[in-house]
């Protein structure tokens, strides 16, 4: 046996051994990094009838808030999206409805951590209520079975700057007077164009309140239920800067 095969032969076994030695430290890295961080188990269940049934409006209320403040922390639950469009194929009952704004800044679901089948999102410019928007709350309430409505405002409100300046711009004029009587309600000494955020703020509110009052005075069907303790009907601001929901009285 030459010299050169011994020397091949040596280092073919020394780069094996290596090799070897080295693939078991890795493995023994991934094993310890396996457990020093377990598998996410992804959350596929969907809300059901009878988890809707022994829900109450305090009790969504809350979770509604333990959901934005995870979304605030940026713990928001961990879903399997694919398996709850599956387990929601056969019938849907959210526990809640909200109506949103139209403005693309707030991803509604996610700000309250809910999946899938949880809640009944209702949207347009202002969130304000007509004839459909009332239908598709009472959908939601007296067919479906939600036991709360949150009329969700948000703070620098586009349709809301736009009807303290009293724009006029195709049917955005007819849309923006559904706004008009919040503007008119509110009582302010000062500067009321959309420059002035306290004005604005203000008018925000006031466009809640006035919608929440208009559900209650043009749907009989939920001013009932909620008489009857059934649902509740109550208002929030979004903030777009830090992402909170703040709840009103």
């Amino acid at each position: 046996m030459s010299v050169t095969f011994r020397i091949s032969v040596l280092a073919f076994i020394f780069m094996a051994f290596t090799c070897c030695k080295q693939e078991k430290k890795t493995n023994e890295l991934v094993a310890h990094l396996e457990a020093e961080e377990p598998s996410v188990e992804l959350v596929g269940d969907v809300m059901s009838k009878a988890k809707q049934d022994i829900l109450t409006p305090d009790v969504i209320i809350n979770s509604l808030m333990d959901g934005n403040e995870r979304f605030v922390n940026n713990e928001l639950t961990a879903r399997d999206y694919s398996k709850q469009v599956k387990n929601s194929a056969g019938g849907q009952y959210p526990e809640a409805v909200i109506l949103s704004c139209l403005d693309s800044r707030i991803p509604v679901e996610e700000i309250f951590d809910r999946g899938i089948g949880d809640l009944f999102v209702a949207r347009v410019a202002g969130n304000f209520v007509n004839e459909d928007m009332l239908g598709s709350l009472e959908f939601a309430c007296k067919v479906s079975g939600s036991k709360l409505i949150v009329v969700l405002g948000h703070n620098h409100c586009g349709a809301i700057r736009a009807a303290v300046d009293n724009v006029k711009l195709g049917n955005i004029t007819s849309m923006l007077e559904k706004i008009q009587p919040a503007v008119d309600n509110v009582d302010y000494d000062g500067d009321k164009t959309s420059a002035n955020a306290e004005y604005v703020a203000k008018v925000c509110e006031s466009n809640i309140n006035n919608t929440i009052d208009n559900i209650k005075k043009n749907s009989s069907i939920l001013k009932e239920m909620e008489d009857a303790g059934e649902i509740k009907i109550i208002g929030a601001i979004y903030n777009i800067e830090n992402g909170k929901v703040d709840w009103l009285d």
